[in-house]
Parts: structure tokens; sequence; C-alpha cells
């Protein structure tokens, strides 16, 4: 993958995840600046998504721990465990934050 197209499903990614939060009607908050994907929940506890163009990664970042994401076919895969981006995040948010979303 070149670095065009890593970008552009990178901000694709964000979007999408910015989407599904606000038709979530779920409490949680997000900013996103310079790239980086930053959720907020209730207890004031962060969420960080941010990109690794240097390996075309996506990195999340939350209270259980740091996960590298690399992209896929099927979208973005933890490279420790083989879970989806998608499963992933909607774990960590109602683990961390108590809230049920489902992202695409």
């Amino acid at each position: 993958m070149n670095e065009l197209d890593f970008n552009t499903r990178y901000e694709e990614t964000l979007l999408a995840i910015e989407d599904a939060i606000e038709e979530s009607g779920e409490d949680l908050d997000f900013e996103s600046v310079n790239d980086i994907l930053t959720l907020t929940c209730s207890n004031n506890s962060l969420i960080i998504i941010t990109k690794q163009s240097a390996t075309s990664q996506l990195w999340l970042a939350a209270k259980s721990g740091g996960f590298h994401f690399d992209q896929h076919e099927d979208g973005w895969v933890c490279d420790s465990d083989g879970q989806t981006l998608s499963d992933k995040l909607a774990h960590i948010c109602q683990e961390q934050g108590g809230v049920s979303i489902q992202f695409p």
C-alpha cells in the first residue's frame, strides 16, 4: 500500500468512527486534531487513535494497553491478536467508558 492509500484509508476510518459515535447517541466525546482522534469517556479516561506512517499502521491506546493495526482486505486487524479494529474499539468503549457502540 502506498502512502496516499494509507492516508486515505486512515482518514476514512476516523470519519466512520466519528459517525458511529454520533449516530449511537452514547455519552462519548471525540475530537480530531492533526490526524489524532481522541475519545473522552464520561469518567474522563481517554482512548486515542493515531497513525504511524512509517509502519503503515493505526495505533490505538487505551487503559487496557496499546494496540497496533495493519490494513487488510477486511479492514484494520490487530497484529497481536487478529481482532478487527471495529471489535476491539467496541469492546474498549464498553469496558472503559460503559458505552455500547457498533463500529463499521
